[in-house]
């Protein structure tokens, strides 16, 4: 087999910390490597150093059994190698098919740009995705889904001999996965060399043919898929065995909490159910479904049109984010880069932010005393890994990130907590934290409203679910009916 990539001795360290420690890793032409390891493992800084982005502190790398340095995103382009970020890596305020072509831009002999043969090339590239969307549209008004897809149209389009994908799943539905699996089969078959990595360990030993794993910095293990089990894999990934992935237990038969009648929004029409304290609601459906915009709805970002809430049994009037906190409604948004947590700020501060009103004296001081404390008591609970309250946020890893966006919304000490896509870019051990906390949290009586596109995460930690489709409710299951044919049935009509 040809090896297209193949890397000798990686050194990394930031800060006098080591991150990748003498790493060997290859991947060969026609075939799909899975990378696989915790949040913090050093993946992300690996596809860096492959990818330009960052530089080496030692070692080699050799491209069709050259040596290569790439010391710039450019040069990695140019070497026929591209990467499909796992967050998003594209600018909002362009236009679909200029963030497609972005730094790669047509132009003509007078250097102006070619901007129908722009709309024309992304659209046919969209279209190996089976995506309709127009190519003239901002990127903004897509879904968070569909600019996932973009992300990967923008990958395809450069026809790179070696293709990285970092979590390409992860915001897409069943059935866009289903799409983009068959564009890897694709892709495998004209011999390209692909690095594919995802928490999601079916996809793994569905897609790949090698796999590699990494563990604080190290690699731990290399070889074919067809050689390990799920169990071994996690052992390799965790150093330790991990049992009852989805932590469950029978919720109690508390009161009503929350009574949702004929709810219409942006996205949602008419919509009517119930929830009560101690128990976690699920809601599945496809990309387009409604769930984020029912979330928003009830929170006050995405203000309903028509329709009623009741809290414990007294109706509330809820018009934006300080309303759905007051009433006891705590969020958690299925993008915590641009919408959960202000990456450049310390952690003290984002985590206190929602619930800044505890901490003010004479209302407008803050008692920063008081808000450390706090902050230190939850980072210790949800078992936070930073290197201080006041580390950057963007400094900490996905499955620590999305533990502080838990830990945010619930300082105000909320009654019903939304959770969209909770697990998104979390590694399995991360996963297993944060379903025991949601098992805390129903356990302490809180109602939770769980929206999710990873059916076996619905089923495994849900005590009821309602599916979705185009914004209306289609489907109810018991924890005991619910089945992923049921739910796949209501949620296409």
């Amino acid at each position: 087999m040809t090896v297209l990539l193949e890397l000798h001795g990686i050194e990394k360290s930031f800060a006098h910390v080591r991150v990748l420690k003498r790493v060997d890793f290859r991947v060969h032409a026609g075939r799909v490597v899975a990378l696989a390891g915790e949040n913090g493992a050093g993946k992300s800084t690996l596809m860096k150093i492959i990818g330009g982005i960052y530089r080496a502190d030692g070692g080699e790398m050799r491209l069709r059994d050259r040596v290569a340095h790439l010391h710039s995103p450019q040069q990695a382009m140019a070497a026929g190698i591209a990467i499909i970020h796992q967050e998003l890596n594209l600018l909002p305020h362009l236009g679909v098919a200029e963030n497609i072509f972005l730094g790669r831009e047509p132009r003509n002999r007078l250097g102006l740009l070619q901007h129908a043969r722009m709309r024309r090339e992304a659209a046919h590239w969209l279209g190996e995705l089976q995506q309709d969307l127009d190519p003239a549209q901002p990127l903004a008004r897509l879904s968070i889904a569909q600019q996932q897809m973009v992300e990967i149209a923008r990958a395809l389009s450069q026809e790179a001999d070696l293709i990285i994908m970092d979590e390409p799943t992860d915001a897409l539905s069943d059935q866009e996965t289903a799409l983009l699996f068959a564009v890897v089969e694709r892709l495998r078959a004209a011999g390209k060399g692909l690095v594919f990595i995802s928490h999601r360990l079916g996809e793994i030993f569905r897609l790949c043919d090698d796999i590699a794993v990494l563990r604080d910095g190290e690699m731990v293990h290399q070889g074919p898929v067809s050689e390990l089990t799920e169990d071994a894999l996690i052992r390799h990934m965790v150093g330790r065995e991990l049992a009852d992935q989805y932590p469950y237990r029978p919720g109690r038969d508390g009161a009503e909490r929350l009574r949702v009648t004929g709810l219409s929004a942006h996205g949602v029409t008419d919509l009517s159910f119930q929830a009560r304290a101690g128990e976690v609601v699920g809601f599945a459906g496809l990309m387009g479904a409604g769930r984020t915009e029912l979330a928003k709805a009830l929170y006050g970002a995405n203000p309903a049109s028509r329709g009623e809430v009741a809290i414990d049994g007294e109706s509330v009037t809820i018009r934006n984010p300080r309303d759905g906190i007051r009433a006891g409604i705590g969020y958690v948004t299925e993008d915590r880069k641009a919408e959960g947590l202000i990456q450049g700020q310390p952690l003290v501060s984002n985590m206190s932010l929602t619930g800044l009103g505890r901490f003010l004296w004479l209302r407008t001081l803050v008692d920063a005393r008081r808000e450390r404390a706090t902050v230190q008591r939850y980072t210790e609970r949800f078992r936070i890994r930073a290197s201080g309250l006041d580390a950057r946020v963007a400094t900490l890893s996905g499955g620590n990130q999305q533990k502080a966006s838990l830990a945010k919304t619930l300082i105000p000490e909320p009654r019903i907590v939304i959770l969209d896509e909770p697990t998104r870019g979390v590694d399995v051990g991360a996963r297993r934290e944060i379903y025991s906390l949601i098992d805390e949290l129903k356990g302490a009586g809180l109602c939770v409203l769980l929206m999710s596109s990873d059916m076996p995460e619905l089923l495994g930690i849900s005590d009821r679910i309602l599916v979705l489709s185009r914004g209306r409710l289609t489907g109810e299951f018991s924890r005991a009916e619910a089945s992923q044919e049921a739910i796949m049935r209501c949620a296409v009509q």
